[in-house]
């Protein structure tokens, strides 16, 4: 029951429900890919991960100097039925504005 109780925080809001959007389209991003594509603030967009890192539907690996997000490899019934409804408005987001983590400057 408590994982219930995690996940409808997590899906309670619609900044986080965007974002989680954005990962699962865009297989991993980075905090200023979110920040950027989403026009969210770093430090909103940062909490919002740290969330979903502790009820564990995020994976998070460094990359250089950048932390880069993905969805949990196996998820559970109940996330995945999250996941279901989420993919059905992916065609509504932003394009991703890429970092200079995938292009970087010369």
């Amino acid at each position: 029951m408590q994982r219930l109780v995690s996940l409808s925080k997590i899906f309670s809001d619609a900044n986080r429900l965007d974002i989680l959007a954005l990962i699962l389209r865009e297989k991993q991003v980075c905090v200023c890919e979110v920040c950027d594509t989403l026009n969210l603030s770093q430090p909103l967009v940062s909490r919002h991960l740290k969330m979903m890192k502790k009820a564990q539907i995020l994976e998070a690996t460094q990359e250089g100097r950048w932390i880069v997000y993905t969805l949990i490899e196996d998820p559970d019934s109940t996330f995945s039925c999250f996941i279901n409804e989420i993919e059905k408005s992916l065609d509504t987001l932003p394009k991703l504005i890429v970092c200079n983590r995938k292009h970087p400057k010369s």
